[in-house]
């Protein structure tokens, strides 16, 4: 599905694909995009946990269009879910079409993932996600 605009909320991560992160047809590999999802993912449930976070779960991951070296790949992360010591982050991935697209200038949903993360301390151990009006 196509949109003339990116969605009216706050980006999580923005960043455009280089050269090196396509295949040979030079669409951007799903690898690329999984990883800045994870990323994305991981900046909003450390925000929220208050603290360092680890990757326990990639729950869904669909692709919708392709990834193409001149896009300019925006990541809307928020949180969906928390329990005692889980986060569970939903992110929607837009590009804004480049010069080298069939549609240049267009923004385009092109991936939908949920990951979960885990609070953790220093020592590497699960903690209780903080409640979110503690500070």
């Amino acid at each position: 599905m196509t949109d003339a605009r990116l969605p009216d909320r706050h980006v999580t991560l923005r960043i455009s694909p280089m050269p090196r992160d396509t295949n040979a047809a030079g669409d951007v590999f799903g690898g690329w995009l999984m990883s800045q999802v994870d990323v994305a993912g991981a900046i909003v449930a450390s925000r929220r946990a208050k603290g360092r976070v680890v990757t326990v779960a990639v729950n869904a991951f669909h692709f919708k269009e392709p990834v193409y070296v001149t896009d300019v790949v925006s990541f809307y992360a928020q949180v969906v879910k928390v329990g005692t010591t889980s986060i569970t982050i939903g992110v929607e991935v837009w590009a804004e079409r480049g010069l080298r697209s069939p549609t240049p200038g267009v923004a385009v949903k092109v991936t939908e993932a949920t990951l979960t993360y885990v609070a953790i301390d220093e020592q590497r151990r699960k903690r209780p996600v903080p409640a979110e009006n503690q500070d």
